[in-house]
């Protein structure tokens, strides 16, 4: 069982920046695949990025791709998205997720965070 607890989400302007961290629970860490996805009211809970167990293969969607970075320290048991360049439209409820999964920009994931809101106000 892992649990995840995500933090760092707020309010920020048009143009800014945020990290979002997930601490995980568990000796485990480092074999799971961590993503991030998100979900504004109204839609489906879409894909942002992901990487790897070991860090060297990270994935993004197309929407974030040059403005966000995943990262994880598997010391500290943390993957974090540092949200860059932050557009109304990326507004939404950010989770954090750990699984196995064979194809990371699916919602696959055995385990998911609680979530954390991003409030990007134009």
């Amino acid at each position: 069982q892992v649990q995840l607890v995500e933090s760092g989400g707020g309010l920020v302007q048009a143009g800014g920046s945020l990290r979002l961290s997930c601490a995980a629970s568990g000796r485990t860490f480092s074999t799971y695949t961590m993503g991030w996805f998100r979900q504004a009211p109204g839609k489906e809970r879409d894909f942002v990025a992901a990487i790897g167990g070991s860090g060297s293969n990270t994935y993004y969607a197309i929407s974030v791709k040059g403005r966000f970075t995943i990262s994880r320290d598997n010391a500290k048991n943390t993957v974090y998205l540092q949200m860059n360049s932050l557009r109304p439209e990326d507004t939404a409820v950010y989770y954090c997720a750990a699984g196995r999964v064979a194809i990371p920009t699916t919602r696959s994931y055995n385990y998911w965070g609680q979530g954390t809101q991003v409030t990007v106000s134009s």
